[in-house]
């Protein structure tokens, strides 16, 4: 597998769940109108609009863990039907109750079809970045979305 196969796949990933994020944009105005602080929301233990906008991101992988009180998404490996020799998994923390970019961290593993099994294989630090910025972007417009209701 090349280098540039690699960064596609990664970059497919990426993009599906930047496509997945604004799909959930989509929808009607039925939502309840609450008075809600400015950046932190509590009743799951973590900011529920970075839980939300997480969840929204890696919905196109298979949960194995999903703890709103600690905080923490773990997908089970997923591979993107067009490139089933490669996979990946992600796991998301939330760190803190307010919606901030460091209350974010997000890690993913990779790995590759090699000799009948999956051997693990680098991921790029941008993935990473990229898919912080989708959930951070993703978050603060559903914060904006609730305020203005």
């Amino acid at each position: 597998m090349t280098a540039r196969a690699t960064s596609s796949t990664i970059s497919q990933l990426v993009i599906g769940a930047a496509a997945l994020a604004g799909l959930t944009a989509c929808g009607g105005s039925d939502r309840p109108t609450a008075d809600l602080a400015a950046a932190q929301v509590t009743t799951i233990g973590v900011n529920s609009y970075l839980w939300r906008a997480s969840l929204d991101t890696v919905s196109f992988a298979p949960l194995l863990q999903a703890d709103s009180a600690g905080g923490v998404i773990v997908t089970d490996w997923y591979a993107n039907p067009t490139n089933p020799s490669e996979r990946v998994k992600m796991t998301i923390t939330i760190l803190d109750q307010d919606l901030r970019a460091d209350a974010l961290r997000v890690a993913a593993s990779r790995q590759v079809a090699q000799g009948g099994g999956w051997v693990d294989a680098p991921v790029q630090a941008a993935t990473v970045q990229k898919l912080e910025g989708i959930i951070l972007t993703k978050a603060r417009e559903l914060r904006r979305q609730s305020v203005s209701s």
